[in-house]
């Protein structure tokens, strides 16, 4: 018989084997010599009264052998089968194709970044050295954003049988099987690249293909209809042409920063959208502090406890303030993807043992938000991204500009004629009318180019609101890798900070007035929402924290438009927009959960195409 026992102990009963075993036969009213086995498979900390409890669900087997621990998955070999192919080697990517392998289909994963152990020498550089790499650091390579920026596996995912999935998954490459127990599970960054390393491994033994530092430069279309990609390949060791081509309906996996991706989708005139993201600050505390704050202890956490985490949400003039990406005993970390970029972020180790702990602070920004009168930011922007239109725009523009000359030059002409030779007149006069009805003709492809230029401009928007705010942040950090900084409380207050506290950004930090440049949209409401988390928990909103700018890369700016049934691109067969960078998750478990979707609408796809 299988039993499960609800207990609620204190952390040091909770930390112990022995502990947890009396209690459960003094539960139960049976003898040691029935129990065959006992396992906790749930684990949550309840911190909210001045006693912090530990809630445990602990399974008991009675008189039988134990299950597995998990199910694991069998991964057939694919050689020789249908190929698909996935842009992009981060969650989304990689679990679809690993479900891809499961149902019989042979993935070929192309990721413009490093893998994941060769990522490890150019994220130093950015500290060392201030320099990004455009296509191997925080956001690209092997794992995507996830995997050296902290590796939480929360979710709000209402999907259970899906979590529970993607965990089982995760344990089968090596993770921890705490993360099948804890409320809040986490693998940590210092772990994570091994479980990465080996699922890239079960894609390569069942046939599978992975390739690194090759790049989508475009989509393969035929119709409406995507049939491959083409992609270069800028390793070193490529000896001929370093343009490839793969063939396969295409799941498109990016991740959230891939801007380029963005850039030619709207050039292409592919259905995208403008979508709204939540954009702020990294919030860093003394761990100590916080671990005071949550478990209402001046030892902090003592022995037995974890890092505190903590989690706050405001409503601030109509729009949501909140923390975000939480990561107790962590370090903030440089995020940018290109040039004249500060970007934060933040990661944990699996022990969660540093000095400090810090969070998003972020505010909702809507699409809707841009257009406000005050804000003064886009203005320059709508104007300069003409630059990122299709060369075929540009050229096109050109030539109807040198035609309207041509059309002004031949008037002149035939109205020189007109005066000096009256019996021609009536053929002039007929040439003029069929230059005016060219000249129609012309104006009324300069206002559909004009046309195509605001949805341009309106599609990418929230892009160029993001790329706005990180160039600031770059300029305010002195043109380096350095981030500007304030003191929590001197940022609220609106005063200058003439100093900083010590920090885990290992760039190096530069005090700034972030509540005077950064829109006021933004910085008053980060303002309102400090003070009332400030009272909500007494020592938060203190002059020992360091608001740290900025933190954008929230969630993708776009989503990629896709049928909710088929989850294939609203009007392009074989083209399955994927994970955060299509704007469809948030996080590396939901991302990981819409893989395996997308993996499941190609499999029927092709079965239908044949």
């Amino acid at each position: 018989m299988v039993q499960d026992v609800q207990l609620r102990v204190l952390p040091r009963v909770a930390a112990s084997d022995a502990g947890i075993r009396e209690l459960v036969l003094h539960e139960l009213g049976t003898d040691a010599h029935d129990v065959r086995n006992l396992r906790v498979i749930r684990r949550s900390i309840d911190a909210r009264q001045r006693q912090v409890m530990v809630n445990l669900t602990v399974r008991v087997w009675l008189g039988e052998e134990p299950a597995a621990e998990y199910p694991q998955v069998d991964y057939p070999d694919v050689t020789g089968r249908p190929q698909v192919i996935v842009v992009g080697a981060g969650p989304g990517g990689l679990f679809a194709a690993l479900r891809l392998i499961e149902l019989g289909l042979r993935p070929i994963v192309i990721e413009r970044g490093k893998d994941v152990h060769e990522r490890k020498l150019d994220l130093a550089r950015i500290s060392r050295e201030h320099v990004v790499d455009e296509d191997s650091n925080y956001s690209f390579g092997e794992g995507g954003a996830g995997a050296y920026s902290d590796g939480k596996l929360y979710t709000r995912s209402k999907k259970r049988g899906s979590v529970e999935k993607i965990l089982n998954v995760f344990c089968q490459h090596g993770a921890s099987t705490n993360i099948l127990v804890d409320a809040h599970p986490h693998i940590g960054t210092d772990r994570l690249p091994r479980v990465i390393e080996n699922i890239r491994n079960t894609i390569l033994r069942c046939g599978g293909e992975v390739h690194f530092q090759t790049k989508m430069t475009d989509l393969l279309i035929e119709g409406d209809k995507v049939v491959g990609v083409e992609a270069k390949d800028s390793s070193l060791s490529t000896l001929n042409s370093s343009f490839l081509t793969f063939k396969g309906p295409v799941i498109l996996a990016t991740g959230h920063s891939a801007r380029d991706v963005y850039r030619l989708l709207a050039s292409r005139e592919i259905e995208i959208e403008a979508k709204g993201i939540a954009v702020g600050v990294r919030l860093e505390h003394p761990a100590q502090l916080i671990d005071q704050i949550q478990y209402h202890s001046r030892e902090g956490r003592g022995r037995w406890l974890p890092a505190a985490e903590y989690a706050y949400v405001q409503q601030c003039g109509g729009r949501g303030v909140y923390s975000f990406c939480m990561c107790p005993g962590g370090f903030v970390v440089p995020a940018a993807t290109g040039p004249e970029q500060v970007v934060v972020n933040g990661m944990s180790p699996s022990n969660r043992g540093g000095r400090w702990s810090n969070s998003g602070m972020v505010v909702e920004v809507r699409p809707e938000d841009l257009l406000n009168a005050d804000l003064g930011l886009m203005t320059d922007e709508y104007h300069s991204v003409t630059n990122h239109q299709s060369p075929i725009t540009i050229h096109q523009s050109s030539i109807i500009n040198h035609q309207s000359s041509i059309i002004n030059h031949q008037s002149s002409v035939i109205n020189h004629q007109s005066s000096v030779i009256n019996h021609q007149s009536s053929v002039i006069n007929h040439q003029s009318s069929i230059i005016n009805h060219q000249s129609s003709i012309i104006n009324h492809q300069s206002s559909i180019i004009n046309h195509q230029s605001s949805i341009f401009n309106h599609q990418l928007s929230m892009l160029l609101f993001q790329e706005h705010l990180e160039r600031l942040a770059w300029q305010q950090g002195g043109r380096r890798q350095t981030a500007p900084a304030q003191r929590m409380a001197d940022f609220v207050n609106g005063r200058l900070s003439a100093d900083l506290p010590p920090s885990s950004y290992a760039p190096g930090l530069v005090a700034s007035p972030l509540h005077f440049w950064m829109p006021k949209f933004i910085s008053e409401r980060l303002q309102e929402g400090f003070r009332a988390f400030g009272r909500k928990s007494h020592g938060f909103l203190t002059n020992e924290a360091t608001v740290i700018g900025v933190e954008t890369r929230t969630s993708s700016p776009v989503r990629i438009l896709r049928d909710s049934e088929t989850l294939r691109h609203i009007r392009l067969q074989g083209l399955y927009p994927c994970g955060e960078g299509a704007g469809y998750a948030g996080g590396i478990v939901s991302a990981a959960i819409d893989g395996e979707r997308c993996a499941e609408a190609v499999a029927s796809y092709l079965s239908v195409t044949g």
